[in-house]
């Protein structure tokens, strides 16, 4: 027996259910809006760290503890090759590789030592120092 046999009271139970269906997918479509809303405000924000984090990261040439000098090539050498330049006192940031990879020379350095350690940089591979800031400075910016 349904509520259109005449009993009294049971075909509301059945549109009760209807109603509350409705109102649990009401309530999901809201959460998702809301989800989606907070995801866009948050994502913005950790884009704009992420380019700033990009600029500031750092570089050392070459990595730290390895004793070698560093050939016009970019090669590794030992420190008593002929024309090879000492390892740079200090790290560079991602800003000034991008500037000199734009055609200025890195801080501190001369024409000739800052091609050998641009060329160094160039060659930085995956799992060596640096290897991620120097790829992040090659993803195109929007």
């Amino acid at each position: 027996m349904s509520g259109q046999d005449g009993i009294p009271g049971e075909g509301r139970h059945d549109d009760a259910a209807k109603g509350s269906e409705r109102g649990v997918a009401t309530r999901r479509t809201l959460l998702i809006g809301a989800v989606a809303t907070s995801a866009v405000v948050s994502i913005r924000p950790a884009l704009a760290q992420t380019a700033g984090s990009v600029l500031n990261c750092q570089i050392p040439v070459p990595e730290r503890g390895k004793g070698m000098f560093i050939d016009p090539t970019g090669k590794l050498v030992s420190p008593d090759t002929p024309g090879a330049f000492p390892p740079s006192p200090r790290d560079f940031t991602g800003e000034e590789v991008r500037k000199a990879l734009q055609g200025r020379n890195l801080p501190g350095t001369t024409r000739e030592q800052s091609q050998a350690y641009l060329n160094y940089i160039r060659k930085l591979q995956n799992g060596q120092s640096g290897f991620t800031c120097y790829a992040s400075l090659q993803m195109p910016r929007r």
